[in-house]
């Protein structure tokens, strides 16, 4: 390592803890195999005053993905052959159904079920068991979209992967990860950590930020292929290493999980084998996070400099964000190089995307930028000289018929329709969608307008709704059972005869639920 290289990343490791602040942290940066950085600061256990090191457990919540499908390929390496094992745990759906690899690369067209879980009544610090994730997947009738036509993100497509890997196997997962994949890679200390509520080091969760104060996080879910792996630094690095070490086989399994995906009709995927695939600093990246409350993890490998970058916090602060001023500092390149900013666009304003039917709200935001808020959650966008705004993923460009939005991951290219008028007060009642048996209920509180969700998993918390234009309101959801929630739900009222007789509701995670008027 170059005296000039060491000092980038002295100053990157350096910033962090003040830049993203929290109980404690650990990362790591590896080039060609070498471990460039190996550090962790604060406080694993801040109350029982556990040191956070490179050795402490530590919940990697989603980044379990790529183990899934990594596992799935070891021991099958034609996926297809499950489809059949797939069509038995969905039954009573109807059209269509997925196969493994829609699940693989998120492509399925199911209804993410920690969504659907809000939707069912789910308090969000209730218990979410084998039983009631078995009892959601199963009910499922219908998809949002045509499997390998899209992409949306859905927690149980890896959780239906790895109950049909142990039931064709006759092993439970947990023994598969340690002997087909941990131990392969080195990875020692690496487990199945399935209950969420604690690690058996002590290690904990936290809530907050440093100006409010830091509490424990409260979970209680059970994972197993979604998000169920508990992993250290060491793990992690242990990981990479191999990866590297197997750069040059094609069927070694990072090969196979990085390696190009397509949607249906032919359009590259920016997701698959339960990896991201992105560019940063004009190199091609593949990685992913991972996120329960209380816990932010991320990984990045740039291939063509044999890179690799691990962030771990437990608590909330941005480790994607870290990682990549990590990233930066390893490659020796601007963070956020400074860009001329330019005035709002006369294109702010509130849409419905027509296929999802969602609400897409644009605002101005600082530093030349806008705000979208139409996805799981609020993104950023840089104003362009043509009078366009882009992230990299996504793309706002007005044209001779109106504002465009390309979502590339998606594979959703759509005319926006602005939306107009007001909303109107009578759309208080009860109301019903029987294909996930649950109800809403929109009452007026001393001349306001709350709702809330209920069904087979409890009763929500009603929240304040918000009006947007005629016949169409937002119902937020900012806490849920998963780390990142729903966010807001576009509630489209439907009439009949000028009265009020139903209203489609749905998110980016879960879309096109249709609910009658009951009373």
């Amino acid at each position: 390592m170059t005296a000039a290289l060491s000092a980038r990343l002295d100053r990157a490791v350096e910033a962090l803890p003040r830049a993203y602040p929290g109980p404690g942290g650990a990362v790591a940066v590896l080039r060609a195999g070498e471990v460039l950085v190996r550090h962790a600061w604060g406080w694993a256990n801040a109350e029982r005053r556990i040191p956070f090191t490179p050795r402490t457990l530590f919940r990697i919540c989603s980044i379990t993905k790529q183990f899934t499908c990594a596992l799935l390929l070891d021991a099958f390496p034609d996926p297809a052959v499950l489809d059949e094992e797939v069509r038995a745990r969905l039954p009573h759906l109807a059209g269509p159904v997925p196969g493994a690899l829609h699940l693989c690369h998120n492509q399925s067209g199911l209804r993410d079920y920690w969504a659907v879980a809000m939707l069912q009544g789910s308090p969000v610090e209730a218990p979410f068991a084998d039983a009631d994730a078995a009892r959601l997947i199963g009910a499922t009738r219908s998809l949002h979209f045509a499997p390998g036509t899209r992409s949306s993100y859905a927690n149980q497509n890896f959780r239906i992967l790895s109950d049909i890997i142990e039931a064709r196997t006759g092993r439970s997962f947990a023994e598969l990860l340690r002997t087909r994949i941990f131990a392969r890679a080195g990875m020692a200390s690496a487990f199945l950590a399935a209950d969420t509520r604690a690690m058996p080091d002590g290690t904990e969760g936290y809530e907050g930020t440093q100006a409010s104060g830091f509490r424990a996080a409260e979970n209680r879910i059970l994972w197993t292929g979604d998000a169920g792996i508990g992993a250290s630094l060491d793990d992690l690095i242990a990981w990479e290493r191999h990866i590297d070490a197997t750069r040059d086989d094609p069927e070694a399994l990072y090969s196979r999980l990085g390696a190009p995906v397509l949607f249906a009709d032919g359009t590259p995927a920016t997701y698959g084998f339960g990896l991201g695939r992105a560019s940063e600093f004009g190199r091609a990246v593949t990685g992913h996070g991972g996120a329960l409350r209380g816990w932010r993890s991320h990984r990045l490998h740039v291939a063509s400099e044999r890179l690799s970058v691990v962030v771990l916090f437990n608590h909330l602060a941005d480790a994607r964000a870290a990682a990549l001023d990590l990233l930066a500092a390893a490659l020796g390149v601007e963070r956020s190089p400074d860009v001329p900013a330019l005035p709002a666009p006369p294109w702010l304003g509130a849409y419905r995307e027509p296929e999802t039917r969602l609400l897409a709200r644009i605002a101005s935001a600082p530093g030349g930028q806008v705000e979208l808020r139409f996805g799981q959650a609020p993104e950023r966008l840089a104003l362009r000289p043509d009078g366009s705004a882009a992230n990299g993923t996504t793309l706002l460009r007005p044209t001779g018929d109106g504002l465009r939005m390309e979502r590339r991951g998606e594979n959703l290219s759509a005319r926006l329709v602005p939306c107009s008028g007001s909303a109107a007060m009578d759309v208080t009642g009860r109301y019903r969608c029987d294909e996930i048996d649950s109800e809403l209920d929109i009452v007026s509180a001393g001349g306001v307008l709350y709702g809330g969700f209920s069904g087979p998993l409890g009763r929500g918390r009603m929240e304040l709704l918000e009006p947007i234009a005629a016949d169409l309101w937002t119902l937020p959801c900012p806490r849920a059972l998963d780390h990142t929630p729903p966010g807001d739900w576009t509630l489209a009222f439907e009439r009949a005869d000028g009265r009020v007789a139903g209203v489609a509701v749905g998110c980016w995670l879960a879309r096109g639920l249709a609910y009658r008027r009951i009373g």
